[in-house]
């Protein structure tokens, strides 16, 4: 890759960027048209440029959480607890325009290319720049879709398509990513790849990864969380303190272990 590639990449000069911390206290989320909670007494930290990473059973409230970080249930729930959000040592009210969200689906617009489903959100309607066209596709080639920028999600396989989306959420650039198991789509190989990718790519970005797999939880977290209960709560797990993407070691495979012995718990509470 050459020199204007990787400055190009390269994440913006920290005197103008914002680093975003959050911290969810007694958080009480559920639904209007139930009765019953979705979560409480939900205690998390999610510090400013680190990654977080929620495991849970299905259905126990990880997607909620996240939606509701993004602001997409605002009309939907009665929450209550203390959601507080800081930006650079300053109050945020909210998170508006500091987020970009990759769901579980794709969401690519089928009538777009490849190219512009990743530009979209620096196009709104207008011509997107050269830079911003040459920053898409260089994104591209890092997930490995260079020769189909100009393909229409239609014609891709769910691995290729979940690729897209990766890019197009790399390509926001905002100081807080919140991801919804962005790699279950894909391959071994390339799922390990990828998470060097974002690594990477996401450094001093505040980053919230559900996922349904520990070792990926393990290698790419600064701090864990296990949701428990209905409704539920969190357990924060102690995490190695070697630098990510972390190589899988002994005290990574006690962590696993760990985790798979929380999980195993809460599935055999919830069918017994």
């Amino acid at each position: 890759m050459s020199s204007s590639s990787q400055v190009m990449l390269e994440p913006e000069d920290s005197k103008n960027s914002l680093t975003v911390n959050m911290t969810i206290t007694n958080g009480y989320l559920r639904y209007n048209d139930s009765i019953d909670p979705v979560l409480s007494n939900l205690n998390m930290a999610m510090p400013a440029g680190q990654w977080t990473c929620i495991l849970g059973r299905s259905g126990c409230g990880k997607t909620s959480m996240l939606r509701y970080l993004a602001g997409l249930l605002d009309q939907q729930v009665t929450w209550s607890g203390a959601l507080s959000i800081s930006a650079n040592n300053r109050e945020l009210p909210d998170l508006s325009n500091q987020i970009a969200y990759m769901a579980q689906q794709d969401l690519l617009l089928p009538w777009l290319s490849v190219l512009d489903n990743v530009t979209l959100s620096s196009k709104f309607g207008a011509e997107t720049s050269k830079s911003g066209q040459d920053k898409a596709l260089i994104l591209l080639a890092k997930v490995g879709l260079a020769d189909n920028a100009h393909r229409f999600p239609q014609q891709l396989s769910g691995g290729m398509r979940q690729r897209v989306a990766l890019a197009r959420t790399l390509m926001q650039d905002k100081p807080v990513v919140l991801m919804d198991e962005p790699f279950s789509a894909l391959d071994a190989v390339t799922r390990y790849r990828l998470q060097d990718l974002a690594c990477e790519l996401l450094k001093d970005k505040t980053v919230v990864l559900i996922t349904h797999e520990p070792q990926e939880a393990i290698r790419l977290a600064d701090h864990i969380y296990i949701m428990q209960g209905n409704p539920a709560g969190a357990e924060r797990l102690q995490v190695p303190s070697t630098a990510t993407p972390r190589p899988f070691d002994a005290e990574c495979a006690q962590l696993q272990q760990q985790i798979m012995t929380c999980l195993a718990q809460e599935y055999g509470a919830e069918h017994e």
